[in-house]
């Protein structure tokens, strides 16, 4: 029962950080009905940011950790903004009005060409970062010494994530920029009709999505330790399949699918073969598209006559 607590710990925390990302991937495709395939990039490009940013405190002297933490988070989400302005502006803005698959290839195109530039600056190599965080709250101590940790870095990792999901909710749900973004989903043309800037609107949500990423980025550096060039490939996927399982469009429905993704690969790693936690994840969102196409919270498209 102490392992399976565990695990459960482990497999929330790693499903907070994929919930972080689907939310920019819904957020993009509940506006533009486009999947943004170099948003896991951004998440990379995040986490080296936060790293080299770190380090250059370091050789300042810097060495208070909130405000090194501050820092690197601020620098981050200033730079994948930065990124994600780009992404919208030269990979989608051009191809909004056109065939689907269009946009589609700019976007792998765009992820790409993101890996490969981060790769020739930084190199090919893993970047590891020494554990900053440390300790945790011992919850209970089995028969045999297991000892169920929840520990400090997993105890910010959630509660960011659920301070940041209820904060997006009620932007969109309540501010003059979440109302815009519904108008734009609902009907694009009506809302320019309306006074809408849409080009803004549809600019914010991506820079928006990209200062999500950073800070996922940040946080998965902390955790884990160490960044690299292909990361954000393999994260943006499992993310992207969480925002499917979820309902594609619903804030709640990514967190929900990130958190599902992330527990489904903790267990499956603590209780079968590590090899296969993909392959477990994947087969999950294979089920759920069979008996549910529109993800759990999802709701079905309407079409406009």
């Amino acid at each position: 029962m102490e392992y399976f607590i565990q695990q459960f710990i482990n497999g929330v925390t790693l499903g907070a950080i994929f919930g972080l990302i689907a939310i920019g991937y819904t957020m993009v495709y509940g506006i533009l009905g486009m999947v943004n395939f170099a948003h896991g990039d951004i998440f990379m490009i995040g986490g080296f940011i936060s790293i080299i940013t770190f380090m250059i405190l370091g050789v300042l002297g810097v060495t208070w950790l909130p405000f090194s933490l501050l820092c690197m988070l601020l620098i981050a989400m200033a730079f994948t903004g930065l990124h994600g302005w780009a992404v919208e502006r030269i990979g989608y803005r051009a191809l909004r009005n056109s065939n689907r698959l269009a946009p589609l290839i700019s976007a792998i195109g765009v992820s790409i060409f993101l890996q490969n530039y981060v790769q020739l600056l930084q190199g090919a190599r893993n970047k590891p970062l020494s554990p900053i965080i440390f300790g945790g709250i011992e919850l209970m101590t089995s028969s045999t010494g297991f000892t169920v940790t929840f520990a400090y870095m997993q105890m910010v990792i959630i509660g960011v994530a659920t301070v940041l999901m209820a904060g997006f909710s009620v932007l969109i749900a309540r501010t003059a920029l979440g109302r815009q973004q519904r108008a734009c989903e609902q009907d694009m043309k009506m809302a320019r009709l309306l006074g809408v800037d849409v080009d803004r609107t549809i600019a914010l949500t991506f820079i928006m999505g990209a200062a999500l990423a950073a800070v996922a980025g940040l946080i998965w550096l902390l955790r884990y330790g160490i960044i690299d060039f292909y990361v954000g490939f393999l994260v943006g996927i499992k993310a992207f399949t969480a925002a499917v399982i979820g309902g594609i469009g619903s804030l709640p429905g990514a967190m929900l699918g990130g958190l599902l993704i992330g527990l489904i690969e903790v267990f499956w790693s603590a209780y079968f073969s590590v090899e296969y936690k993909d392959v477990a994840a994947f087969a999950i969102l294979v089920l759920v598209l069979i008996f549910r196409p529109t993800g759990l919270l999802g709701k079905p498209d309407i079409e406009k006559v």
